[in-house]
């Protein structure tokens, strides 16, 4: 018989609460919360080990519960009071998950093959922004996605329902610039950067060897350190009145460049 909690003052309801609404406490306690179907089954997917499942009952049955992992886990079934404090989306589908952090140290990311195509972000302000970073890559299927000085952690609610869950299916790593770049050269690959200063149109440019391609904000582009280290600086040609567009949206394009060189659109 699963266990079930009432009331939003229930001392472990509070701690979970604090989980989706501070990132210092899923640093201290290792742990993040999940919403949603789709989420908890990409989370799976990716290798993901979830603590406990908590459902409310009315929107999401005991038999959806059972369907959604063969393993056994820890289930708490919710009462909607407790389900409203708990959710952080307007869309209700009645079941949440705790589920442990994984570590993403830059020193520790391996890739499956020989010629890798890398999505590098430099300092990332907007959680909206990672998460539509992670479906480009996602969608582009690239071999990894290296954030480097994040200002905001990974299992961010916001960077969860912005990446529809694709944060958990992406290979992602995350350091700081300087050993970032020091991986990069020290595997061999080439570091294209996004950036109006010494730039080349991105057509022009061969992506089909292991490739990095750098994006930074859109208010500051990226810094110095990233510019010098390049093995060219890229542009991707305006034809209106602005200098910029959305840092995704740029990504996707010169990731699916890439894709169409390597013939795998």
């Amino acid at each position: 018989m699963n266990k079930l909690i009432t009331s939003p003052q229930n001392p472990y309801i509070r701690q979970l609460v604090q989980l989706k609404d501070k990132s210092r406490e899923r640093k201290k306690s290792g742990l993040f919360l999940i919403e949603g179907i789709r989420e908890i089954s990409l989370a799976l997917k990716g290798g993901y080990a979830l603590e406990t499942l908590l459902f409310y009952p009315e929107l999401f049955s005991e038999e959806q519960l059972n369907n959604l992992t063969t393993k056994q886990l820890n289930t708490i079934e919710i009462s909607k009071e407790v389900y409203e404090k708990l959710a952080y989306r307007d869309t209700t589908e009645g079941v949440l998950a705790v589920a442990k952090c994984k570590t993403h140290n830059i020193d520790d990311l391996t890739f499956d093959t020989k010629n890798p195509l890398i999505l590098v972000a430099e300092a990332p302000e907007k959680p909206g922004n990672i998460g539509a970073l992670l479906r480009t890559a996602d969608a582009a299927k690239v071999d990894a996605v290296i954030i480097a000085n994040p200002k905001s952690d990974l299992y961010n609610p916001n960077i969860i329902r912005s990446s529809v869950g694709c944060v958990f299916t992406n290979k992602v790593a995350i350091g700081t610039t300087s050993e970032i770049i020091t991986f990069l050269k020290e595997k061999h690959i080439a570091i294209y950067c996004a950036a109006l200063q010494a730039s080349k149109n991105y057509t022009t440019q061969d992506f089909t060897k292991p490739t990095a391609i750098v994006v930074g904000t859109e208010a500051t582009g990226l810094s110095d350190v990233w510019l010098k280290s390049a093995t060219q600086n890229i542009i991707i040609p305006m034809q209106g009145d602005i200098d910029s567009m959305n840092v995704s949206v740029a990504a996707g394009i010169l990731v699916f460049e890439a894709k169409r060189q390597r013939n795998f659109l």
